[in-house]
């Protein structure tokens, strides 16, 4: 187990899914933790978790706001500074997934899609790079298989996690020389809750699962918690050396060609 304990993280969409995953994750590894998204309610639930898992309630907080606000985004990077005093990892783990193709989907869910996945990565880079430079702290960013290969009918699904990978790819090289690490974890399907957010009904979504033991070569869609772990891993000083990765954690989909 890698040992993040007195390291401070902030941790995006940390209300549901692979950001709730990752916080849990984090909480057991003895990792302080600011913990952002939109839902307070939800966002608050995680907290306790936290709390219950182990850490103390000074070593995790709650930041309600939407990572696609330049005021919000500020606030988080300042909460963490005022809260904990410094910064070592980032996590963005906020994203949105609208289900439909270029001829259906319209240039508002488009925008939306990129806005939240990709444009707001690149503003909490470049708010929290000043803190993670001092503590030669890390980033992970969390795209998609969609990033590494094309799939129909999720257009500016995929177009965002592409542009989340080639921003990891290229930060990293604009900050190796001072000693920051940027990687991104491309989870293949996991059980969370955005393909529902994204459109698809209980039934569809249902399909699409028992489907997923074709698609993936493992068998199975995979867990948040499989997710955190990789996720830790390159937050951690076991990856000391790696840098501008895209490290998928999808099962073995990536390097399957299913239709």
């Amino acid at each position: 187990m890698v040992n993040l304990k007195h390291k401070v993280a902030i941790i995006t969409g940390a209300s549901s899914g692979i950001g709730k995953g990752t916080a849990l994750h984090f909480a057991k590894l003895g990792c302080r933790l600011l913990l952002s998204g939109r839902n307070e309610g939800n966002l608050n639930e995680v907290r306790k978790t936290c709390e219950n898992i182990g850490l103390d309630k000074k070593e995790v907080d709650v930041s309600i706001g939407d990572v696609c606000k330049a005021d919000d985004r500020e606030s988080l990077v300042k909460h963490a500074i005022e809260r904990f005093g410094k910064i070592d990892i980032l996590i963005n783990s906020a994203g949105i997934l609208i289900g439909s193709g270029i001829e259906q989907q319209s240039l508002e869910d488009y925008d939306l899609q990129m806005d939240i996945n990709a444009r707001s990565v690149f503003c909490l880079m470049k708010i929290a790079l000043p803190h993670l430079i001092a503590t030669k702290g890390n980033i992970v960013n969390v795209s998609s298989v969609t990033g590494l290969r094309a799939f129909p009918g999720v257009v500016g699904y995929n177009a965002s996690k592409a542009a989340v990978d080639h921003l990891t790819r290229c930060v990293a090289l604009e900050v190796a020389s001072r000693g920051v690490r940027v990687n991104a974890v491309n989870p293949g399907v996991i059980v969370t809750n955005l393909h529902k957010r994204g459109g698809m009904d209980e039934e569809t979504y249902k399909k699409f699962l028992e489907h997923s033991k074709e698609t993936h070569a493992l068998g199975r869609p995979g867990t948040a918690e499989e997710v955190a772990k990789a996720i830790a891993f390159l937050a951690s000083d076991d990856a000391s050396f790696i840098t501008g990765a895209t490290l998928a954690v999808d099962g073995g989909r990536n390097i399957m060609c299913p239709r």
